[in-house]
């Protein structure tokens, strides 16, 4: 996106754009981000939309100011590519597929002009502050006018963002925030009967929240795994889960699960008398409560609280999660942490290294799925790219 920002309007100097990629392909996370259907953006207003990116916010609404979602819409309409507006909100092509509108992105840049190298592995600086690339034709040494850092965060290192870059750009005086897992699984202490019974089964139709956050409970599922939680409504609270493990060592999620039954008719089928059936009989008659959100009851709650009525009706509306870490970053779908915002000048640019900009997830903000991961990427692209344009006309004669 820096490069078409680039393309997008003469500048004097002309402009010659290059792009090195380590992969031997260009987008690989890019694909994998639509392998279940390319989630491109989401439709929600703005406030709330804004309000997503959490501590940070403030500065990626700047980003959105000059490309938001709706500017994200208009352009994937201008490669050829209809999009459509699911019940979630979320904003989809309408044939769900990332590559298509790569390969009609990446003709465009081409016969913009656009010079691509693959297999071209970035290794730091030289002495004489050239880039120094590894390539299958041996070593490989450039000095642009301009530079855009787009190197990813830590998640699917497989795929490129392996964080190389992290110890080349403190050792130039650049604040790095430790990277860390986001939009992720988290493990929690299951009983072997539990894990091997209802690992791989989802948890629809609940709430939840991160206990002691003072959020208030969201509603979503997520998916039993073999080792915790993962799934849409855990990685929504990403931000929250991640600070209570940070401070305390571990972080309890609340669930409800019953959100559509009121707290006042869950308890009185719970302490409504039921004879010789089982208390597992007796919730699945009453309130239809089974499967794996009876399992995580009887998981999570001690034989006193199921002994108690009022206490169990609570749990039902409650019922806490004790999380004891993330799974490993290189498993996250995005990661947290990365050049520190205020490392870089309004347009993006290290304030440590004139001339060289940063974008994307190698930048320190957060944001959890549903469109808003990519839209701030492509965003932060326009604002480097813009911000190149500014450099090379003031500093290239």
């Amino acid at each position: 996106m820096a490069a078409e920002t680039l393309l997008r309007q003469p500048s004097v100097p002309p402009v010659q754009v290059h792009v090195y990629d380590a992969m031997p392909s260009v987008a690989r996370k890019f694909l994998l981000a639509g392998r279940g259907g390319l989630n491109l953006t989401h439709g929600e207003a703005r406030e709330r939309f804004v309000a997503r990116y959490g501590t940070q916010a403030a500065e990626v609404a700047r980003w959105l100011d000059r490309f938001g979602p709706e500017d994200l819409r208009a352009w994937v309409h201008g490669l050829g590519i209809d999009t459509f507006v699911g019940t979630s909100g979320r904003v989809f092509p309408t044939d769900m597929k990332a590559a298509p509108l790569l390969r009609a992105w990446l003709h465009r840049l081409r016969e913009g002009g656009v010079h691509f190298h693959m297999r071209h592995r970035w290794q730091g600086w030289g002495a004489d502050s050239s880039l120094q690339f590894a390539t299958p034709d041996g070593p490989h040494a450039i000095r642009p006018d301009a530079l855009v850092l787009a190197l990813g965060g830590g998640s699917w290192p497989r795929l490129g963002s392996d964080a190389a870059w992290v110890p080349w750009l403190a050792e130039r005086g650049v604040e790095v925030v430790p990277l860390m897992p986001s939009n992720c699984g988290y493990e929690a202490d299951w009983s072997a009967h539990f894990a091997t019974r209802f690992a791989g089964q989802p948890l629809k139709s609940i709430a939840m929240t991160v206990q002691g956050s003072g959020q208030p409970f969201r509603a979503g599922e997520c998916l039993v795994s073999a080792t915790g939680l993962e799934g849409s409504l855990i990685y929504a609270l990403s931000a929250a889960l991640r600070a209570q493990w940070m401070n305390d060592g571990e972080a309890t999620v609340l669930i409800d699960l019953l959100p559509d039954v009121p707290a006042a008719r869950v308890e009185a089928a719970v302490v409504a008398p039921r004879g010789s059936r089982s208390l597992s009989s007796h919730l699945q008659s009453r309130l239809g409560l089974a499967g794996a959100k009876a399992g995580l009851l009887r998981e999570c709650v001690s034989k006193s609280v199921h002994d108690d009525p009022a206490q169990l009706a609570r749990a039902i509306k409650a019922c806490p999660v004790r999380l004891l870490r993330p799974r490993p970053l290189e498993e996250a779908i995005s990661s947290a942490g990365g050049v520190a915002l205020e490392a870089c000048d309004a347009q993006l640019m290290l304030r440590a290294l004139p001339g060289v900009f940063c974008a994307g997830e190698m930048l320190d903000w957060d944001a959890p799925t549903g469109g808003y991961l990519l839209t701030a990427c492509l965003a932060s692209g326009v604002v480097a790219g813009e911000g190149v344009r500014t450099w090379l006309e003031a500093t290239v004669h």
